[in-house]
């Protein structure tokens, strides 16, 4: 990869600014959200240490849209190119799996397929984790692998830049008077902040060391009461799947206008008790354990299955926004016991 240095932010996030509109974290108390970059302003950007509160899924799925209008036909809307700085490794990652989703050729959500055309990705490193991140169970890092158009390291005399496209590499050249060559002492300081976040996340997670894989524990672990015990603390508030990088489920629902009709399309999420609910009223899914059950059986096993990929990047966003401290990690170091305790049995997982 093409790697340049520059010494402050601020010309970096203007010349992208000029460009198109740019999104930006800032704290908020203890967290980070995203807020539009303004040039004029003179407040420095806050290079997050960690992952926004705030998922990247809000600016390529939207919470409510307009799908469809009757009995004109609508075009998707104009989506104009967008920019957003201080990505993760797991954001990246969560967007790998909702490229899955929403872009296999048959099924193309042509709204998702225009916002990810016209986005341009700046991710950067992380250097102080959080006790909720474990994205290295899940082989993710503390610095981004693939995914961007271009990835910002923070050293002690500025910031490493790495084009990851060619968008990326694109814009380097036509900003070649901003930058200066990456030596390899700034390198090598770059991958020495890695190996200490990486050794943190490590040390972070040791208790998550499981003698098999997740989905073997998960599909062994569907008659074990941890869901029901789980659901004791269980608020149904539904804050796990809004937060979540990679939850997508949504449901359509029409409205009625002067002279057409139209069908919106709004995020869903599996924790309601309504959700799995069918003509007649028959419910699957109507205990609270059993609800818990499958979006685990999502993220571990049928998503997996499907796509070869698991659906949990790890970020631990589900961990620190749960009303009822319901901690997933645990969930697993349970089921994880079980396992061992059955003699790693394994099960087939009813289709």
């Amino acid at each position: 990869m093409e790697a340049v240095f520059i010494s402050k932010l601020k010309p970096l996030l203007d010349a992208v600014a000029e460009q198109m509109a740019l999104y930006v974290p800032k704290k908020s108390g203890e967290y980070y959200v995203y807020s539009k970059y303004d040039p004029s302003a003179n407040k420095s950007v806050e290079f997050n240490n960690i992952r926004t509160c705030t998922t990247v899924k809000e600016f390529i799925f939207a919470v409510c849209e307009l799908a469809a209008v009757y009995p004109e036909p609508t075009g998707p809307e104009d989506i104009k190119p967008f920019a957003v700085f201080g990505l993760k490794d797991c954001d990246l990652r969560s967007i790998e799996i909702l490229d899955k989703v929403f872009t296999e050729e048959e099924f193309q959500d042509v709204l998702y397929v225009k916002r990810r055309e016209n986005m341009f990705i700046i991710s950067s490193d992380c250097f102080d984790p959080s006790e909720s991140c474990f994205c290295n169970i899940f082989d993710g890092r503390p610095y981004a692998q693939s995914g961007f158009d271009l990835n910002v390291s923070q050293v002690r005399a500025g910031f490493i830049i790495e084009a990851g496209s060619d968008k990326g590499k694109d814009f380097i050249e036509k900003h070649s008077q901003l930058f200066t060559e990456a030596d390899q002492s700034l390198l090598d300081e770059r991958d020495k902040n890695r190996a200490q976040t990486q050794k943190q996340l490590e040390q972070n997670n040791a208790e998550l060391k499981f003698d098999a894989t997740i989905k073997e524990i998960m599909e062994n672990g569907q008659d074990s009461a941890v869901f029901d015990v789980e659901a004791e603390e269980c608020v149904e508030c539904q804050a796990c799947t809004r937060i979540c990088p990679t939850c997508h489920c949504f449901y359509l629902y029409d409205t009625r206008q002067k002279d057409y009709f139209t069908k919106m399309k709004m995020w869903d999420s599996c924790m309601r008790v309504g959700y799995a609910e069918v003509a007649g009223g028959a419910n699957p899914h109507k205990i609270l354990g059993d609800r818990i059950k499958h979006r685990l059986m999502h993220k571990f096993v049928y998503f997996l299955d499907r796509y070869g990929i698991d659906m949990c990047v790890g970020c631990g966003r589900c961990i620190e926004t749960c009303a009822g401290g319901i901690d997933q990690r645990t969930i697993l170091k349970k089921l994880s016991e079980e396992f061992k305790s059955k003699g790693k049995t394994k099960s087939k997982v009813a289709k």
